[in-house]
């Protein structure tokens, strides 16, 4: 089918024209009684932000405020997760530690030196987040002391996949109140119940 068609209008580009940058849509206000997963970055929808662990940690804070977030996923060349660095790691008392043990500079650290590794990562499976509500996140995270949970599925294979995350900074601005959790060093297993109930 053989169609004519107007070539559309077209003009100079004006001067200090900017570009759109993605609309962050505004986080639903949510209960304590909503599905958990109204309150879970779920990276089937947002890209997960990652950073390979011989970048500078420098390089991962400047990456961490370019995104607006405060956790970045550190992988390897294959997507494999090796750990995870958060903002609070790089501002915090890590690195001086890290500065002083290794004999190094600021500057000259790396990710891999600051981040948390794979090891002492502890998830919650994506089928206990799907039956729970908002306040059993709620729970979780005040009882372990930490301001993000990450949540795991498995892909077509089997094979374990972080599907997302909960973060006490979303949680504050869906629910308009701010969660105090401190940090304890607790496991995610003494709190397990929590999602089960």
């Amino acid at each position: 089918m053989d169609h004519s068609y107007r070539a559309l209008p077209s003009h100079a580009l004006p001067p200090k024209t900017t570009f759109q940058q993605p609309l962050h849509p505004h986080a639903r206000r949510v209960t304590l009684e909503d599905p958990a997963s109204e309150v879970m970055t779920d990276f089937r929808r947002v890209r997960a932000i990652t950073v390979p662990a011989t970048m500078s940690m420098d390089y991962a804070f400047e990456r961490m405020r370019t995104n607006h977030i405060h956790l970045l996923l550190v992988s390897d060349e294959r997507n494999a997760v090796l750990g995870l660095i958060t903002s609070t790691d790089i501002e915090g008392e890590r690195p001086l530690i890290q500065m002083a043990l290794l004999g190094m500079r600021r500057e000259q650290l790396s990710v891999a030196d600051i981040m948390t590794p794979r090891e002492e990562i502890e998830v919650i499976e994506m089928e206990d987040v799907e039956r729970a509500r908002v306040g059993h996140v709620v729970a979780t995270l005040k009882a372990v002391g930490r301001q993000h949970a990450k949540v795991i599925a498995r892909d077509e294979y089997g094979a374990p996949i972080v599907r997302g995350l909960f973060a006490v900074s979303q949680l504050n601005r869906q629910l308009g109140e701010s969660i105090a959790t401190t940090a304890i060093a607790r496991s995610f297993a003494e709190v397990e119940t929590c999602l089960a109930h």
